[in-house]
């Protein structure tokens, strides 16, 4: 009898725990969403105001404050999304147009960074697949780290798509011409390796990808690139 109370206490303890956690995050995820989101939008828009009233030098440093400011504010955008999976109640994805969602990530990233360059091969498969609202998050995510982690002046990025009704999938291929990532940390740049999100390599921005590629029963993996960078490679299921 004192066992079973005992066990029910626990119960108890670890579901108020719980909850206490998941309105913890609720509140990070609004100030994340609003407050420092807002912060950082001032700056960036102040950053602008002031590109005609520095000389040569000062325009390097205000580089720097634009482009910091604008990986930040992509940033706040990765994590408010991660946060919404981790709230999430219902985990059964639905259906999703595929060629929209990637077309519009693709031209969203184009659009954010000028330097780089875009090509798409082919069109955009016009299928559904299994997902949500958040598969944007698995485009823009690594589209956005091509150009960002990119040593190549300008950075490359090719985007390119397969459907095989055979096996009932659709994959999607983002390649770039930067430095690649070695064999050896292709797992943990996932947050899936030994030391998880603590890994140097790791990235919450592909920490997310895996979650919601795994949430709508696909994979993604890294491959080479020749001659010269990565691929990031996404397969998502076709709805039925």
């Amino acid at each position: 009898m004192l066992l079973a109370l005992l066990l029910v206490s626990m119960t108890d303890d670890a579901e108020e725990r719980l909850k206490q956690q998941r309105d913890d995050l609720r509140l990070l995820n609004q100030v994340m969403r609003h407050d420092i989101r807002n912060d950082l939008q001032l700056v960036s828009a102040y950053a602008e105001l002031l590109g005609d009233h520095v000389d040569e030098e000062g325009e390097e440093y205000l580089d720097v404050i634009k482009a910091n400011t604008r990986s930040a504010v992509a940033l706040t955008t990765t994590v408010r999304d991660l946060a919404e999976v981790m709230l999430r109640e219902d985990v059964d994805p639905g259906v999703v147009s595929l060629d929209r969602a990637l077309s519009q990530q693709v031209e969203g990233v184009r659009s954010a960074y000028s330097q780089a360059v875009f090509t798409v091969e082919g069109s955009y498969p016009e299928v559904e697949v299994v997902g949500d609202e958040m598969l944007s998050s698995v485009f823009r995510n690594p589209l956005r780290n091509a150009v960002q982690h990119n040593d190549e002046t300008p950075p490359k990025v090719t985007v390119s798509t397969a459907v095989d009704e055979d096996d009932g999938v659709a994959e999607v291929r983002i390649a770039d011409n930067g430095p690649g990532i070695p064999e050896n940390q292709r797992e943990e740049v996932f947050g899936k390796g030994e030391k998880g999100l603590d890994s140097p390599g790791a990235g919450i921005g592909l920490y997310l990808v895996q979650s919601l590629v795994d949430l709508y029963d696909g994979d993604v993996w890294i491959e080479d690139n020749e001659p010269k960078g990565a691929v990031l490679v996404v397969r998502l299921r076709l709805a039925e």
